[in-house]
């Protein structure tokens, strides 16, 4: 108890500005009369006002730009959040910080914390399974998915807590699920409008279920099976699709590779015939480049969706149009 207060009193002795960041940079407020929704990063944020509508205020804490693994609270998200009435996070141990968080949040605060990944079936992985080339699953309420380990390839590096793969809403199965607990929140938060909430869930569920049914039957017509990306991000997407993921550095986007692991990846563009090493915006793209020219391929992007850049908000893009995206590339890849 005596820590988790220090840790607020630390916070609180901050400036503090009554704003955060709407989507992923606009200024905003606690508005009265609405159901007022904080989301721990963009896809939450997205899934929140697609179901949300008119009714709902939402507030995202990561800025544009901003890779959320190196983005921690302050005292104004702490006040912002102990004022709403909802808070949803990915969870699964995404965000590190919650549990410094939700010790700090106001006493008096009527908040509910929202675990969005709940129901999913989680990817589980140790250092020795690491190294083996192989995850497992954590049961996380749906039971064990049959389409999982084989499709895992986790490199060594920095892992979230547990060792469990984070990374859900990268897979548009995944997303279904989530939606569907973000809706949930809502009518439990705001009851008196459960129809509203529940019509713009299914316009929503509607189209995930048409984007997981394009991947699926796009990614299965494809010769080539495995792709390397620049941090351990895509799991899910493998998991699901039925491709192979090679990671240059861990789950966690800062996760230094080891020189065994870029000359292994070298031998396998070779061996598997790799046309493309992807790489994500929000992250230095230094190594995927340098992999790159190592085994003499060309780099593309793959969007891991923890954010939205600067250039993506101010296009109109969101979680379908980026994902829509993501597909065409990897379709590009794996041909």
């Amino acid at each position: 108890m005596k820590k988790s207060k220090t840790w607020l009193s630390i916070l609180l002795g901050a400036v503090i500005i009554v704003t955060t960041a709407c989507g992923n940079s606009s200024t905003v407020q606690i508005e009265e009369g609405k159901v007022n929704v904080v989301t721990s990063f963009y896809p939450l944020y997205y899934m929140a006002k697609e179901i949300g509508g008119e009714h709902v205020n939402v507030m995202n804490l990561i800025p544009s730009g901003v890779e959320p693994h190196d983005w921690t609270p302050k005292s104004v998200d702490l006040q912002n959040v102990s004022q709403a009435q909802i808070m949803l996070y990915q969870g699964a141990g995404f965000e590190g910080w919650i549990g410094d968080f939700k010790n700090g949040l106001d006493n008096n605060s009527k908040v509910k914390l929202i675990e969005a990944s709940k129901g999913i079936s989680l990817i589980e992985g140790t250092n020795a399974e690491e190294e083996s080339g192989h995850g497992h699953e954590h049961d996380n309420g749906q039971g064990h998915n049959e389409a999982s380990e084989h499709h895992q390839e986790n490199e060594e590096g920095h892992s979230h807590e547990g060792g469990i793969d984070p990374h859900t809403w990268v897979s548009p199965k995944s997303a279904i699920v989530m939606a569907e607990n973000v809706k949930q929140a809502l009518i439990d938060a705001d009851s008196s409008n459960k129809v509203y909430y529940e019509e713009r869930h299914k316009q929503l569920h509607d189209k995930l279920v048409a984007l997981d049914k394009q991947y699926s039957e796009s990614i299965k017509q494809t010769t080539k099976k495995d792709i390397i990306v620049s941090h351990h991000a895509f799991g899910y997407l493998a998991r699901d699709y039925d491709i192979h993921q090679h990671a240059i550095m861990g789950i966690a986007p800062n996760a230094e590779p080891r020189a065994q692991d870029i000359l292994r990846l070298t031998k396998l563009v070779e061996e598997k015939q790799i046309k493309y090493i992807f790489f994500e915006e929000l992250v230095s793209d230094t190594l995927a480049k340098t992999l790159a020219s190592e085994a003499n391929v060309e780099t593309l992007v793959l969007n891991p969706l923890e954010g939205l850049t600067k250039e993506q908000e101010a296009a109109g893009d969101n979680y379908l149009t980026l994902m829509e995206r993501n597909l065409q590339h990897l379709l590009k890849a794996l041909q």
